[in-house]
């Protein structure tokens, strides 16, 4: 049982943003007319594609990784990712000079994979469906004497993606107001709630919503019930930056009294939202880190429309082979 006695704070975001200062970079917020139309209000994009490493995930990985002790960082660190988090933990462990080693599906998307190498990472594979990467993960830590660094459930994570938040207040803030609404893109579950911690201190009249592919809604369900919900096993979906089978017991203990709610968006609504922001916006941005562009594209519900919305591009890690067929159409 994962240990909630101490849940990230505020303070701990604060903290982590002055730790990943120098490597994480401030992302643009950006607006569009024919997405205001759409949608039925004012829309605030957050550009995390245009992250380093393309992802949010460098936050929370920097934030982690620069708080093992020089004994720690010797014999480096172990995390298990599709992807994103792999690239942020890579990145990361190349800059603070220690080994790294990740643990991802055999069918992660091919630029995923060359981006941990290109930091100079190893690699494992595994099969989705009959192994499990915690297990694996747990097991190489163990033997190499490494840290395990999780995707999400992780106080000192949730507190680096948090930073993201503390941007978005300001810059909202900066640019005509408060946001009445947030959507962001959730897997896991750590960066909608380190954004929740945040806005509650800067923006605590922002309401929060998840964003998530249909078949995997297991926060909307999990908020809805009160209590978590799991996905079930083998239920696929374009948006593999997003296949988590439940929140964390951490992520979802700071997010169930902070988040209003979820939306599900198909792997059409999607696409099309990758299409909109490499046509429309200039962005280029994957299935997973779009579903929270998705659901203003295809319409906000009446509680929304003429409000100020913010909207989340997570992550913009796309293969080319696909952006290409989707672009297409």
């Amino acid at each position: 049982m994962t240990d909630i006695s101490s849940l990230p704070t505020y303070d701990d975001v604060a903290a982590a943003a002055g730790r990943i200062a120098g490597t994480a970079i401030m992302t643009p917020v950006l607006s569009h007319s024919k997405l205001n139309d759409a949608a039925g209000a004012t829309v605030l994009v957050k550009a995390e594609c245009l992250q380093l490493t393309g992802s949010f995930k460098i936050r929370g990985a920097m934030n982690r990784l620069a708080q093992i002790s020089e004994t720690g960082k010797a014999t480096g660190v172990v995390a298990f990712s599709s992807g994103n988090h792999a690239q942020g933990v890579a990145r990361a462990a190349r800059l603070l000079g220690m080994p790294a080693l990740i643990v991802m599906p055999e069918d992660a998307p091919q630029v995923k994979v060359d981006g941990v190498l290109a930091d100079g990472a190893d690699i494992h594979f595994y099969d989705r469906e009959t192994e499990s990467r915690e297990e694996i993960a747990e097991a190489i830590a163990q033997e190499r004497g490494a840290v395990l660094v999780p995707s999400f459930n992780d106080e000192m994570i949730i507190a680096g993606q948090g930073t993201c938040g503390l941007e978005f207040a300001h810059q909202a803030e900066a640019q005509g107001g408060p946001l009445d609404h947030l959507i962001c893109c959730v897997g896991g579950g750590g960066l909608v709630t380190g954004i929740s911690l945040a806005m509650a201190e800067l923006s605590p009249t922002t309401k929060i919503w998840a964003a998530e592919p249909q078949g995997h809604d297991d926060w909307k369900r999990s908020l809805a019930a009160g209590h978590i919900q799991t996905n079930e096993p083998g239920t696929r979906s374009i948006c593999d930056a997003l296949l988590t089978p439940s929140p964390g017991e951490i992520t979802f203990a700071v997010g169930k009294d902070r988040l209003q709610g979820g939306f599900a968006v198909s792997d059409d609504e999607a696409r099309a939202a990758v299409r909109f922001a490499a046509t429309q916006m200039k962005l280029v941005a994957e299935p997973g880190g779009a579903v929270a562009l998705a659901c203003a594209l295809r319409g906000l519900p009446d509680e929304m429309r003429g409000q100020r919305v913010g909207v989340v591009v997570t992550g913009g890690n796309i293969d080319p082979a696909m952006l290409t067929e989707i672009l297409a159409g």
